[in-house]
């Protein structure tokens, strides 16, 4: 069993736990990912890794509640246990000395940027991040990108905070100055798409990070397929990373809808179970 040591909650939908999980913790690297169950009889969950504490033996997710399963996991706090954490699962991150590096996140998106700003910090680049939102309220770990970057830049799509505008503005801005040698973006598909659109004009490498629909993690289903490249590539042991200029997004984004209906009414059936407290799983 994996406890469940710190929990946070940044939103209705959007938060934070901490996990007991020694080895995977030894072994983690910044770009890699977990595949969790809450119980014997759950459904896999796949979630990148946002942190990582080798001598406290702990990693940190972040958590949209998008599904039942997800929804299940929000009511679990510190104290709790998980059946089953595999991990870590998927590539690395390339981490080396490019020079400067955009590190831009959009809404839970920056968790996973976190840590790949950091190592690349700690690489000697400098680092410019770039955190945006919808609004204020949805703005996350400003705090933790500010310590790991050279600059930081705030958008939010309402102007609640920082500037009032999408995250591919000041990509762009920064792509037109110049001295931009790699760029990372992760967030929601319709945001990398269009921050690769914006960085392909001035043919800067962009690195994304895919979260397809996924089921074993390890290779064998194939669930987790996207095409890069023109190639048939599986996220979970080709990626997560691919060149954001080789993606196609749009395939991606439909395969990611393709059970919408079916999760909605999962998640409506479970809450509606639990507001009768006839069943928990």
């Amino acid at each position: 069993m994996y406890k469940i040591l710190d929990k946070v909650d940044y939103s209705d939908d959007v938060y934070m736990q901490v996990i007991e999980a020694p080895a995977v913790a030894a072994a983690a690297q910044p770009g890699q990912f977990i595949v969790l169950r809450i119980h014997e009889e759950g459904e896999r969950i796949p979630l990148t890794i946002a942190d990582f504490d080798r001598e406290a033996g702990t990693i940190t997710i972040v958590v949209q509640a998008v599904g039942k399963s997800t929804r299940h996991l929000q009511t679990l706090g510190k104290g709790d246990s998980l059946s089953n954490f595999i991990g870590p699962l998927g590539l690395p991150s390339e981490i080396e000395n490019y020079g400067t590096v955009v590190c831009a996140g959009g809404g839970v998106g920056v968790a996973p940027v976190y840590p790949i700003a950091r190592a690349l910090k700690e690489a000697g680049n400098k680092v410019i991040s770039i955190v945006a939102a919808r609004n204020k309220s949805l703005l996350l770990w400003e705090d933790k990108m500010r310590e790991v970057s050279d600059e930081l830049i705030v958008t939010t799509d309402d102007g609640s905070c920082g500037r009032h505008c999408l995250v591919t503005e000041p990509l762009k801005e920064l792509c037109e100055a110049g001295g931009v040698d790699l760029i990372y973006a992760i967030g929601p598909g319709i945001m990398m798409k269009f921050c690769c659109k914006t960085t392909e004009e001035y043919n800067v490498k962009t690195i994304v990070s895919l979260n397809s629909i996924m089921v074993d993690g390890t290779g064998m289903c194939g669930a987790c397929r996207v095409s890069v490249g023109g190639e048939t590539k599986f996220v979970c042991v080709d990626g997560p990373e691919f060149d954001g200029h080789q993606v196609d997004f749009d395939l991606l984004m439909s395969r990611q809808r393709q059970y919408l209906e079916q999760e909605k009414i999962s998640k409506e059936l479970y809450e509606e179970c639990r507001g009768d407290h006839k069943c928990l799983k």
